[in-house]
């Protein structure tokens, strides 16, 4: 059988992200798989030394992007017959195949940025699978799952506006309104769209709704008396209270700026005991653990 006919069998290939290919599976990984991701065929000799240049290359990138494409190693000594076939002249030849046909490709050794710049034109960004995870589990309504997944995607696409929103969307639907406003805060004015104004009216809503007297109370004395903080003390503790840390915190650590040992230190002991709770990783906890170095050191 001609290695490069089309099997009509449409035979999957396993998900592989390296591949030597020989004359018994050049059809099933050369053409059949390129109908199902990019095939990215390295032609190399032992004895080219451009070629040891490249390769290690695109393997950290077969790697990097973990099966997008497959890289299909091709020995152009031992699989002569293959390098013929698709009119190698010199080494190393790269091809790109897309759909049974080669459609993109350079010849000797480029720098890693100018292989990532070509790839990037047929491949997916390696931050989109665990996004397209996280958005699974978000129509599942698995919000705490899609969670870490969605701040793995937003590190890796350097803090792209769109996934900041969807990390925003699980914190609010799970009830973390300071979660949610922390990350909103960061989003700049040019991003604002609206799912960014969904989310703050949502934030706006939220709030409202788990407004409880003691708290509207205790919000009616702290206009009246901004002075006191005894008030300003109580209210931070009923946001405390209803899970609305960052109000709370932003209070208590006002308090220690005026007074440091206010209460014989419960402010500060308050402040600390809810950093603790939220946890260190906690973005919130991050925050406000600096604004408290910066005041007192």
């Amino acid at each position: 059988m001609n290695p490069f006919e089309m099997n009509p069998s449409g035979m999957n290939a396993p998900l592989l992200a390296i591949v030597d290919i020989t004359l018994d599976n050049a059809q099933q990984f050369l053409i059949d798989e390129s109908f199902n991701r990019p095939v990215v065929v390295d032609f190399w000799a032992d004895w080219c030394g451009p070629c040891k240049n490249l390769m290690p290359i695109l393997e950290k990138l077969a790697n990097e992007y973990a099966g997008a494409f497959l890289l299909a190693k091709v020995n152009a000594d031992e699989q002569q017959m293959i390098s013929s076939q698709f009119g190698v002249r010199s080494l190393p030849t790269v091809m790109i195949m897309q759909n049974g046909q080669p459609i993109d490709g350079f010849n000797g050794a480029l720098p890693e940025v100018q292989v990532r710049e070509l790839l990037a034109k047929y491949l997916p960004q390696p931050w989109e699978a665990p996004l397209n995870q996280a958005q699974v589990l978000i129509a599942a309504g698995n919000f705490t799952d899609a969670l870490p997944l969605l701040r793995q995607a937003h590190d890796m696409s350097k803090q792209l506006a769109s996934i900041a929103l969807l990390m925003a969307q699980c914190h609010l639907e799970l009830n973390r309104i300071d979660n949610a406003e922390a990350i909103l805060s960061t989003i700049k004015m040019v991003d604002q769209d609206a799912h960014y104004e969904q989310l703050i009216a949502q934030i706006a809503l939220q709030k409202q709704a788990a407004k409880t007297p003691e708290l509207a109370t205790l919000e009616e004395a702290y206009a009246q008396s901004p002075q006191d903080l005894m008030v300003r003390y109580q209210l931070a503790l009923q946001y405390h209270q209803e899970s609305q840390y960052r109000p709370a915190l932003e209070h208590l650590l006002e308090i220690i700026r005026i007074e440091r040992n206010f209460a014989d230190g419960e402010a500060r002991k308050t402040f600390t005991a809810i950093i603790t709770a939220l946890g260190k990783a906690d973005s919130l906890a991050i925050e406000f653990q600096r604004k408290l170095f910066t005041l007192l050191y």
